[in-house]
């Protein structure tokens, strides 16, 4: 098929799905239509085998994530006027579409040097170069590890370093799989997409092709380290924040530090769940620090400033309002957890009144003086009226 044809055939209208469609509701959605299109079950329809070959052609290409992706952008690109309605290769202002695309004759835009897209859309069109050869690319391994922060770094972010075994190209081949003085080639199978249809009667699945299990490359002569695979085991160091704000628990993704991708691949993503130590004062809600700091009686009835710590290590003074009941929380501005935005999350302070378990005499007097003071204080009544009436 040509680049014109990838280009102005919409799969996604095809299949009936939208744009945003989900993997399992297109595999339902060419499940149902190759039941209703095959050409087994329409023998009296000579239409039939043209619709079940659309059909599939748009579900291999939608339902590999990789192939979809470079459609969608080779169709932003030039899915709209980008070629001209008479069928030619112009585009708008006269541009030659054949410069980019490698058309006999044609050369890249604005003259040597640069790539055509025919290249850069190598991976949707049979991820094959101009000399026919196959450079099918391969995204790297994800890697999930885990660390301990202590309270403090949870809340305020930390640098961790990490030592990470994980797949990478073999040191031996470089990654073709290949013996030193050898080379791969295309598989013949596929081609060198990597896939292959399977015909389950009613409808056909793409899968991964088993002559070349997905690389699109078939090694005649393996290499003796990495017994052809091109995959070797990689150990290295790296350095990463944490970001401030996590919670214990929590997986956190750090794209693109997971292993190193295959023949000019992505590197995969390292995930890391992160254990959070509990803290002997400082507890969390959502971004926010919390704080219990106890008062005693007359500080609570008369008011007072007191010195509070601060997760920071620096402590503030907060003013206790007169007449403070016990459990009134009161919040310090910028000085929690970080926020995703970066800005500082607030402490919250809970107040919480204490009475000493022994008084002496001095005390003791002093509280019969004020017991005698505030008599007229019932801080019960009315509760056995409200406790019947509930």
């Amino acid at each position: 098929m040509s680049t014109k044809d990838y280009l102005e055939k919409d799969y996604y209208k095809v299949l009936g799905v939208s744009k945003t469609a989900s993997k399992d509701e297109i595999k339902q959605s060419y499940r149902k239509l190759a039941r209703e299109n095959h050409p087994d079950a329409n023998t009296d329809d000579p239409q039939a085998a043209e619709r079940f070959k659309e059909i599939s052609e748009a579900y291999n290409v939608l339902s590999d994530e990789k192939r979809r992706k470079e459609y969608d952008e080779a169709r932003s690109l030039f899915g709209s006027g980008g070629y001209s309605p008479g069928g030619g290769n112009t585009g708008p202002g006269g541009f030659d579409m054949s410069d980019l695309f490698g058309t006999p004759g044609g050369t890249t835009r604005g003259g040597g040097g640069g790539e055509r897209l025919s290249d850069l859309f190598g991976g949707l069109f049979g991820n094959r170069t101009r000399s026919g050869g196959a450079t099918r690319s391969r995204r790297g391994s994800d890697v999930e590890t885990e660390t301990s922060l202590s309270f403090r770094e949870a809340a305020e972010g930390a640098t961790r370093s990490f030592q990470l075994s994980s797949d990478a190209a073999c040191a031996t081949c470089k990654g073709t799989g290949a013996k030193a003085g050898t080379a791969p080639r295309m598989c013949p199978k596929c081609s060198g997409t990597g896939h292959a249809n399977q015909n389950l009667g009613g409808f056909s699945l793409s899968e991964p092709c088993d002559e070349c299990r997905g690389r699109g490359l078939v090694v005649d002569d393996p290499c003796p380290t990495c017994s052809g695979s091109g995959r070797g085991k990689s150990t290295r160091t790296i350095q990463t924040r944490i970001p401030g704000g996590v919670h214990d628990g929590q997986k956190i993704r750090l794209k693109g530090k997971g292993a190193p991708g295959e023949n000019g691949g992505p590197a995969g993503d390292l995930y890391v769940v992160v254990h959070v130590k509990e803290h002997a004062v400082f507890g969390r809600h959502g971004d926010n620090v919390t704080l219990t700091v106890p008062v005693t009686v007359p500080e609570a009835a008369l008011g007072a400033d007191v010195r509070v710590p601060t997760l920071g290590g620096f402590p503030v003074t907060v003013k206790v309002p007169p007449g403070t009941q016990n459990g009134r929380k009161l919040r310090v501005r910028g000085k929690g957890a970080t926020r995703k935005d970066g800005t500082p999350g607030d402490m919250i302070v809970t107040f919480e009144v204490k009475v000493p378990q022994t008084l002496n005499g001095d005390a003791r007097e002093a509280l019969e003086k004020f017991r005698a003071a505030t008599s007229d204080y019932d801080p019960r009544d009315g509760l056995e009226a409200r406790a019947k009436g509930a």
